[in-house]
């Protein structure tokens, strides 16, 4: 039964910051929507205060369990988390280039979303296992080899962006562990030692975006086109913006994929400046509420899925507006809370249904 006295523990705060951010995603994805090549732009809307929906309700139901039992079933989660990533590869569907989704014909299923928080449940166990050992950079091998297996069957799909999520919460949630820097450094080193190799087994088209990130006007009307009319939007955006539904770059089909990776690029065209301001300012508020239900958790295990939740979004968020100014490459990382997409907004939410079970659960209730 749930304890209804949990709810004096409730971070409403946290709750409606969420809610802020994906109402202001639905009112920025009505305009880019607009712009859609294919399909009614109603729908679009449709679909995503569905999943809106649908996440809430995922909220409500994580709040009402125990987040302990979360670390009791880790390795169901990782066995689930397994055969999925193995699943894409073999019955995945095909879509720009990539197998990402399993056809379950009610929805399109993305493993890969569900890997991120599986990921961040999974490694907070075995950290507190391992929590007076982490000096040790030889217990550090387990670990890594923890998260290299899903890393890789995701890079494999191929999805070089989400599999760069994995080595940042692996580097993130080691540090907020306790984790010496130096033995970080070594991580970080080791990895970079070992790009090459990941370079070798990249697609042509992952190549040409890194290529184009070093100089986007090598390519302005092939790969370097995303960026270069996402830099027009924003920079024609100014202070206020051209207003809302008034984007010529999205309405007139300038910009690709305005209403999923470059919906950043729609706001900073039409509410400028300050309505970008807004949106920063709602993702630090974000943030901040999440680490600040961290630093109160009851145990080292909901301090790290806190800590793991907040790298994770931190992280999606900087690279996404990143590529859009083309100071980060184009990795095809969804927006948290404002990009279209089900899979990604439905893990988004019980990632913050996992944060809120953490706080209300941070101390034993007294009246």
């Amino acid at each position: 039964m749930f304890d209804r006295r949990l709810l004096k523990n409730f971070d409403y705060q946290l709750l409606l910051i969420v809610l802020a951010l994906c109402l202001y995603g639905l009112l920025v994805l009505s305009s880019a929507i607009r712009g859609a090549a294919t399909g009614s732009p109603l729908v679009y809307l449709q679909k995503q205060a569905l999943s809106i929906g649908i996440g809430i309700l995922a909220i409500l139901i994580i709040i009402s369990i125990d987040y302990i039992y979360l670390y009791r079933l880790s390795w169901y989660f990782y066995a689930l988390n397994f055969i999925c990533l193995g699943a894409v590869l073999f019955i995945g569907s095909e879509g720009g280039g990539s197998y990402r989704w399993i056809d379950l014909k009610v929805i399109d299923f993305q493993p890969s979303e569900l890997a991120k928080i599986i990921i961040i449940i999974t490694l907070a166990s075995l950290l507190v296992g391992l929590k007076e050992k982490l000096a040790n950079p030889v217990q550090l091998l387990p670990l890594f080899l923890h998260v290299l297996v899903p890393m890789v069957l995701i890079f494999l799909q191929p999805d070089l962006g989400t599999a760069l999520v994995f080595a940042v919460i692996f580097i993130g949630m080691l540090y907020m562990a306790g984790v010496p820097v130096k033995n970080l450094l070594i991580l970080v080193g080791s990895g970079i030692a070992v790009t090459p190799l990941f370079w070798l087994k990249l697609m042509n088209y992952q190549k040409m975006r890194l290529i184009v990130f070093v100089n986007p006007d090598m390519d302005p009307l092939h790969y370097g086109y995303q960026l270069t009319q996402s830099m027009i939007a924003i920079g024609s955006g100014g202070l206020t913006g051209k207003g809302l539904f008034s984007g010529t770059q999205a309405r007139l089909q300038f910009l690709p994929e305005q209403h999923t990776d470059f919906i950043f690029s729609v706001l900073g065209e039409e509410l400028g400046f300050l309505g970008s301001a807004i949106l920063l300012l709602l993702y630090f508020l974000l943030i901040y509420r999440i680490l600040k239900i961290a630093s109160f958790s009851k145990d080292s295990f909901g301090f790290l899925l806190c800590a793991g939740v907040a790298t994770m979004l931190t992280f999606q968020i900087l690279v996404n507006v990143g590529m859009t100014l083309s100071i980060m490459p184009v990795t095809g990382l969804p927006l948290p809370f404002m990009s279209y997409g089900g899979n990604a907004m439905l893990m988004n939410m019980i990632s913050i249904g996992v944060v809120l079970n953490v706080g209300m659960r941070r101390h034993k209730i007294q009246f």
